[in-house]
């Protein structure tokens, strides 16, 4: 389970530009405790996700922000602690599905 999460790991690193330009989307994916952050930008646009993981259970955070003004803000909590593996999965399916979101634009 650890390379499988390496791979991931290191597949979101390898496809994220350290900088881009105005159309590029910039990631940067953090290490919170037991769970992880990932914050990707694009000129004024911001996506931003939080897998807290706690003994006891899970809290994911989704933001969608664009400039100041917030178009998602939402929560959800799960009765059990997430396994490292499915932090990453977590993590590398919300970077990809804005990926995906962009490229539509």
């Amino acid at each position: 389970m650890r390379l499988v999460s390496a791979v991931l790991w290191i597949a979101l690193l390898a496809t994220s530009p350290v900088r881009g330009g105005a159309n590029e989307l910039e990631i940067a994916v953090t290490k919170k405790g037991l769970g992880k952050e990932v914050l990707i930008t694009q000129g004024t646009k911001e996506w931003y996700m939080l897998v807290e993981v706690t003994p006891e259970n899970t809290v994911v955070v989704r933001q969608e922000k664009e400039g100041e003004t917030y178009l998602v803000d939402e929560s959800e909590t799960h009765d059990r602690p997430l396994a490292p593996g499915e932090v990453d999965q977590a993590i590398t399916d919300y970077v990809n599905s804005v990926k995906t979101r962009t490229q539509k634009k």
